[in-house]
């Protein structure tokens, strides 16, 4: 399927993206790297045309509670990938090999300990996997959510 972007009369995608195309945010000693992360997914989203719909508004919520987590809990962030087909796949790689571990009973309205549960929520999977320098935290959302989601906005 094509549609035509109205910003510049040229061809986007609409549906999936071709297969598998893969984008890579580098994070190490970066200031802000949750913002960052959430303008860089945002843009994605936008190129692969999956913008504009409370699904990607929940894409955007895993980046930064992915984000988050890997600075305060994993010895910060050091690179974003994005990468996309049938589904939407986040990855969140951190220099430490700990695994993320669920908050045992976070508290209504007191901040913290929610982030994981926002994960496992908004994502169809997630998980973890270490390699040599660290590990890395993903999640997936299915390409027909991203699709198919309602339009934010007026």
């Amino acid at each position: 399927m094509e549609t035509v972007g109205p910003e510049t009369g040229n061809a986007v995608s609409a549906g999936f993206p071709a297969g598998g195309q893969r984008r890579r945010l580098a994070l190490t000693g970066v200031r802000g790297p949750v913002a960052k992360g959430r303008d860089f997914t945002r843009q994605a989203l936008r190129d692969w045309g999956w913008g504009g719909t409370e699904t990607a508004e929940d894409a955007l919520l895993l980046v930064s509670e992915l984000l988050t987590n890997a600075s305060l809990h994993a010895g910060g962030c050091h690179e974003l990938v994005l990468t996309a087909g049938e589904a939407l796949r986040i990855e969140v790689y951190d220099g430490t090999s700990a695994p993320p571990r669920r908050h045992p009973a976070p508290q209504r309205g007191v901040p913290g300990g929610h982030g994981l549960y926002i994960v496992e929520r908004l994502s169809d999977r997630w998980g973890a996997r270490t390699h040599e320098h660290g590990k890395v935290v993903w999640a997936e959302i299915e390409a027909t959510r991203l699709v198919s989601g309602r339009p934010t906005g007026p």
